[in-house]
C-alpha cells in the first residue's frame, strides 16, 4: 500500500512538470545545422529553450516528427494483465508498438516467437523489428511489461543523439570488466546500432544463440557481449545532475531511499524529473502513473509548449 500511495504522489509531482520540461529543447538544432556528430556519452545536454522559440512553426513541427519510436515490448502468457496495463497506458504514446509472445496468446495481438527462452525472444524480436521498420523508424526501445516509460522524455533525451550512430542506451551496470544496460530499465538502440545487431545475428553469427549455453548468463549480458563484437558499447543515460533517467526500481522505492538519504528534500532527491522509466510496477500502479504524468494537471498552470511530441493518435493525454 505505501507503495502504491507513493508511486502516487511522485506520479502527481510528475504530471505537472513533465510536459513543460519538454519544451526546453534547442541545442541540438544547432548541432544539425553546423553538420555536428558528435556522440555524447552519458550525460542529458543542458536543453536551450531561446533556440527553439527562434524557430518557425514549420520548422518545429519538422524537429518534433523526426524522432520516430519503435518499441517492443517481449511477454508471455503468464503476464496478460501486465500485457493488458501495458496497452492500455504508455504505449499508446510510441510511434508504432508491439508484442512479443514466447506463445501465441488469443486475447491480444502479438508476434509468436515460439520459443521460452528470453535472450532468444530478443534476438528474433530485433530481427523482425529491423527486416520490418529499419525504413521507418530510427530509435528503438526494448521494455518489459513491468515497466513504465514516458516516451515525450524518451524523445527528449534522442534529440542529442544522432541515430546514425552507434547508441546502446539505458542505466548501466558492470559485470567482469564488460558493462552493460539492465533490461529492467529498458534499452534504447539506434537505428545504426540494430543493423550492426541484425548483422551479427543473421550473417556472421557472432552473438551465442542461447543464454543456458553459457552458464545461463543473462539476455542483458549476452546483448551486451554481442554489441560489444560489433562495436557498440553501453551507455549511461543520465539528466544534467548525474541521476538515472531509466530507473530499475518504482518510484515508491526510490521515495522510501530518499526518506532516509533526503530527509529535507525527499522529491529532490529521490529521482530525476526528466526520468523515462520506472519498473517492478503492478497492473495498478501502471494506471496511476498514466493518472499522474498525462491526465492530472494543477489549475492555474499553463504550458505552451514551443515544441511537443504527439502520440500516434494525436493526443497526449490518454
Amino acid at each position: 500500500m505505501l507503495s502504491e500511495c507513493s508511486s502516487f504522489l511522485k506520479g502527481v509531482m510528475l504530471g505537472s512538470t513533465v510536459f513543460a520540461l519538454i519544451t526546453m529543447l534547442g541545442h541540438i538544432r544547432l548541432g544539425r545545422r553546423n553538420g555536428m556528430h558528435h556522440h555524447d556519452h552519458h550525460h542529458l545536454q543542458a536543453p536551450n529553450k531561446g533556440e527553439i522559440l527562434k524557430m518557425s512553426e514549420a520548422e518545429r513541427v519538422e524537429l518534433s516528427n523526426s524522432f520516430r519510436v519503435y518499441c517492443l515490448v517481449p511477454v508471455t502468457p503468464k503476464d496478460v494483465s501486465l500485457w493488458a496495463a501495458v496497452k492500455e497506458t504508455w504505449i499508446k504514446h510510441c510511434d508504432a508498438a508491439e508484442f512479443f509472445s514466447s506463445e501465441p496468446v488469443k486475447v491480444f495481438e502479438s508476434v509468436a516467437v515460439n520459443e521460452s527462452d528470453t535472450w532468444f525472444m530478443m534476438r528474433i524480436a530485433y530481427i523482425y523489428a529491423f527486416n520490418k521498420h529499419k525504413d521507418q523508424y530510427n530509435w528503438f526501445f526494448l521494455a518489459y511489461p513491468t515497466t513504465f516509460a514516458v516516451i515525450e522524455n524518451l524523445k527528449y533525451f534522442l534529440l542529442g543523439k544522432d541515430p546514425s550512430q552507434p547508441f546502446y542506451l539505458g542505466q548501466t551496470e558492470v559485470q567482469g570488466g564488460l558493462e552493460y544496460v539492465r533490461l529492467e530499465g529498458g534499452v534504447v538502440l539506434s537505428i545504426e546500432s540494430i543493423k550492426r545487431l541484425n548483422h551479427l545475428l543473421t550473417v556472421t553469427q557472432m552473438c551465442p544463440e542461447e543464454e543456458r549455453q553459457i552458464w545461463k548468463v543473462t539476455e542483458e549480458v549476452l546483448l551486451a557481449l554481442c554489441l560489444r563484437n560489433a562495436g557498440v558499447f553501453a551507455e549511461n543515460a543520465e539528466d544534467d545532475e548525474g541521476k538515472n533517467l531509466f530507473n530499475t526500481k518504482t518510484i515508491g522505492m526510490f521515495i522510501k531511499e530518499a526518506i532516509t538519504d533526503y530527509p529535507n528534500d525527499i522529491l529532490g532527491g529521490c529521482c530525476s524529473d526528466m526520468a523515462v522509466t520506472f519498473s517492478r510496477l503492478t497492473t495498478d500502479q501502471m494506471h496511476v502513473m498514466m493518472y499522474g504524468v498525462y491526465r492530472l494537471r494543477a489549475f492555474g498552470h499553463i504550458f505552451s509548449d514551443a515544441l511537443v511530441f504527439l502520440p500516434p493518435n494525436g493526443s497526449d493525454n490518454d
